[in-house]
């Protein structure tokens, strides 16, 4: 079993910054690929990136590419999403989560609460 938790999200302005945070729980996150979803009003969860076990790979949804950045320490076990020049459209809950990796939600086994982001314009 493993335990996710999020961090670090807000009210913020377009073309701010924020640093998401996952800090896990139970086992080691390096047993995992880890990705970032998001899940706005009235639409459903996306895939926002994803990380390889070791860090040294990582994909992103073409909305993101080149504004975000997955990272991550399998020594502090956590997993952060850098945020930069975000746009109203950004505004969702974000969510961690741990598993087989891809971009279907339904390859990842754990799941935090989910943290808020509100871009406004």
């Amino acid at each position: 079993q493993v335990q996710l938790v999020e961090s670090g999200g807000g009210l913020v302005q377009a073309g701010d910054s924020l640093r998401l945070s996952c800090a896990a729980s139970g086992r080691t996150l390096s047993s995992y690929i880890m990705g970032w979803f998001r899940q706005a009003p009235g639409k459903d969860r996306e895939f926002v990136a994803g990380v390889s076990y070791s860090g040294g790979g990582t994909s992103y949804a073409d909305s993101v590419k080149g504004r975000f950045t997955i990272s991550r320490d399998n020594a502090k076990n956590t997993v952060s999403l850098q945020m930069d020049s975000l746009k109203p459209e950004d505004t969702a809950v974000y969510y961690c989560a741990a598993g087989a990796g891809g971009r279907s939600a339904q390859r990842y086994d754990y799941w935090g609460q989910g943290t808020q982001v509100t871009v406004s314009s």
